[in-house]
């Protein structure tokens, strides 16, 4: 067995290389072991929890029209229907990939690879499901190829105080099954992994209460696009703890004993179950990395240069694995360098703003410099803020919570990033990351036309209040 080009993971990133590669005329094999194409994002992560945060708002704008005089009756949720329709999006998504890497000529081997040495992987079984149909799964074995991407993305992160068998408590995949709706329900992690899970279950009837460790929700995050949310989380949820961590958990016969330490006195709460989201950590182990001389750093990520080459001339690496952020687009985004520099182009991963989202209600996006980064490296920037309580369309909406607001060079006006939340932030942000991709200025946003009443049009506002010239709001004209 022998190929060009091995792509070792059939996530996001991995199925966009091989599929690029196979495109530029490579002989490609894409090894996974899991059953199905998508890797942890569609088969475990993104897609579902998008599909069931989808739900979770129409159940929230079902109650929202009582505000227009329109009230409906007590929802009734059927379990059994919504993970089937949740499966339906993963299987109809994974199997339109099937298809692609069939046309596509990919080789798609279902199987655990270990790197043997620089260019040598070695097959072995992966747990016995069903194969599907067309793909092949392999006994102990082994692949020579010319080169490897790596693109075994991540999984959750966990905690020693929760090392107990016990199904009460779960991690984000367990959370995605939806076995049931506990009582109540503690989510460990102010992240938006178990932010958007709570929500969910919230939605669905948990009494749902979260323990951040630090002074806010989503650490790190701007505190501008943070505080419309958590506003509105104090509502949907039963509680949330900050500064406070929880130092023990016992299983007891129908509940999940937890004891919390922190900022409030020390105290012990039960809950039906409870959801540890505490961040990820990187597959690189036992991949075999110690044949070659691919290095990792002491986070647990592959080191790799802008063209995601390894140390070792034979290996690249992408996604999750190579290093943050760990977000589906980005490795899709470096997939497709990698593989572009394998075929001798000028390419490498170095792009002005990756966007990130957080899916709530209301949704926090944003992309490029942040406030926090430009306080940090002293760089003098200008904030400029446009909120949605002017937009038109958000008044119309009932969603006046939302802000949208730029970085910018006071020099130049040149845009350096931007924060918005509100409801369709994610939306929203993909013409920022474009003006910021571009190197537009606050000028050219401004003089964009917008369509009337939008929310897109809050961009352009925020970009004229740099100028005093917001026709919604007055600032004080900029000489």
């Amino acid at each position: 067995m022998d190929t060009q080009l091995v792509v070792l993971g059939g996530g996001p990133g991995g199925y966009a290389a091989a599929f690029l590669a196979a495109d530029l005329g490579l002989k490609v094999a894409l090894v996974d072991q899991e059953p199905r194409l998508g890797g942890t994002c569609l088969l475990r992560g993104c897609i579902p929890s998008k599909a069931l945060l989808h739900v979770a708002k129409g159940m929230a704008d079902a109650r929202h029209l009582a505000e227009w005089g329109v009230r409906y009756g007590r929802p009734e949720v059927d379990l059994a229907a919504m993970r089937a329709r949740k499966e339906k999006v993963i299987a109809t998504l994974s199997s339109g990939l099937k298809q692609v890497a069939a046309k596509r000529k990919v080789e798609v081997i279902r199987a655990h690879g270990v790197l043997e040495d620089s260019q040598t992987l070695r097959l072995t079984p992966s747990p016995p499901t069903p194969l599907p149909q067309g793909e092949r799964g392999v006994r102990d074995d082994r692949l020579r190829f010319e080169h490897c991407i790596l693109a075994t993305g991540s999984r959750p992160a966990t905690l020693p105080a929760f090392d107990v068998a016990s199904p009460r408590i779960m991690d984000s995949t367990g959370a995605l099954e939806l076995a049931d709706v506990p009582e109540s329900l503690l989510v460990v992690g102010g992240g938006y992994i178990g932010l958007e899970l709570g929500l969910v279950y919230a939605a669905l009837g948990s009494r749902v209460s979260v323990v951040e460790l630090t002074d806010s929700l989503l650490p790190g995050v701007d505190r501008d696009l943070v505080k419309p949310l958590q506003k509105r989380l104090e509502k949907e949820f039963a509680a949330i703890h900050l500064q406070t961590k929880v130092v023990a958990v016992a299983e007891k016969p129908d509940a999940i004993e937890a004891t919390f330490e922190g900022a409030a006195e020390k105290k012990v709460e039960r809950f039906s179950r409870v959801l540890v989201s505490v961040g990820r950590q990187p597959n690189s182990d036992h991949l075999g990395l110690e044949n070659t001389r691919a290095e990792i750093d002491p986070r647990g990520f592959v080191a790799v240069d802008a063209q995601r080459r390894t140390r070792d001339p034979h290996l690249l690496a992408i996604g999750d694995v190579a290093g943050q952020p760990l977000l589906a687009h980005k490795a899709a985004h470096e997939g497709k360098a990698a593989v572009e520099a394998l075929a001798g182009q000028a390419a490498a991963f170095e792009p002005r703003a990756i966007p990130a989202v957080v899916f709530t209600d209301p949704e926090i996006a944003w992309a490029g410099l942040t406030e926090n980064e430009a306080k940090a490296a002293g760089r003098q920037v200008e904030v400029v803020q446009f909120p949605w309580a002017a937009s038109g369309r958000a008044q119309s909406m009932g969603r006046t919570e939302g802000l949208t607001k730029w970085l910018v060079d006071p020099p130049s006006g040149r845009l350096l990033g931007c924060g918005i939340v509100g409801s369709g932030a994610g939306e929203l942000v993909a013409e920022a990351v474009l003006a910021l991709e571009m190197g537009a200025s606050a000028r050219d946003l401004a003089e964009t036309i917008h369509p009337h009443p939008t929310l897109s049009e809050t961009l352009g506002a925020a970009a004229e209040m740099f100028f005093g010239t917001a026709t919604d709001l007055y600032k004080p004209r900029r000489r």
